[in-house]
């Protein structure tokens, strides 16, 4: 079943489910995406092994054996990615309904239209779940929008707070070799992300 049938045929949708069925749903969507990322991760270690292989194989057959198995993982890797892309805009969606559900219980009393979602907007956001031009970054601004969330949700709910832009900014750092130490670099991440909250302020 298709994430728009799930939607639209459900004997009850996810605009109709109570917080507790939100969040069954969120963690099958989890785990599900979890379990790409192991096998995307596997892929690209064996991806290394075999590569490495090949450039030390002088005999041709076994090189070309071993070119015909990069090439077959790397599309299988591809194909996942395209999944992982899917899933984790479908995760993207149940979870900003749960937090709907949790945030936002006097919505029906303010007028709001929060969780309410119509088969035109289905329809919208089942054409961008499938595209895999839409990265989960562009999703997630659409979804937001569509939802009306920009005021409704906290900044580290809506997208990354600059505490978790901070960590990025270290990988990036190591990636670049500036930190040559792991554990050097995690306890600067784990400093400024906890500089960053405790500087946040409260309410």
């Amino acid at each position: 079943m298709s994430f728009l049938d799930w939607l639209v045929k459900k004997k009850k949708p996810l605009s109709k489910m109570t917080r507790s069925e939100l969040r069954r749903q969120e963690l099958l969507l989890e785990k599900d995406r979890n379990q790409m990322l192991k096998r995307i991760k596997k892929l690209a270690v064996d991806k290394q092994d075999m590569f490495e292989k090949g450039a030390g194989e002088k005999t041709p057959e076994v090189r070309k054996t071993l070119a015909q198995e990069f090439e077959l993982k790397t599309s299988e890797q591809l194909m996942i990615s395209r999944q992982l892309n899917i899933r984790s805009k479908e995760l993207l969606t149940v979870s900003r309904l749960r937090m709907i559900r949790e945030n936002h219980e006097r919505a029906k009393s303010a007028g709001s239209r929060f969780g309410l979602i119509s088969e035109m907007d289905v329809m919208k956001l089942s054409k961008l779940i499938e595209s895999d031009a839409v990265t989960t970054e562009i999703y997630q601004e659409r979804l937001d929008r569509l939802l009306e969330l920009g005021a409704g949700i906290d900044e580290g709910a809506a997208g990354l707070s600059q505490a978790g832009q901070e960590v990025l900014n270290i990988w990036d750092k190591m990636d670049q070799g500036v930190f040559a130490d792991a554990a050097e670099a995690f306890d600067e991440a784990d400093r400024r992300v906890r500089e960053q909250q405790t500087a946040e302020p409260e309410g």
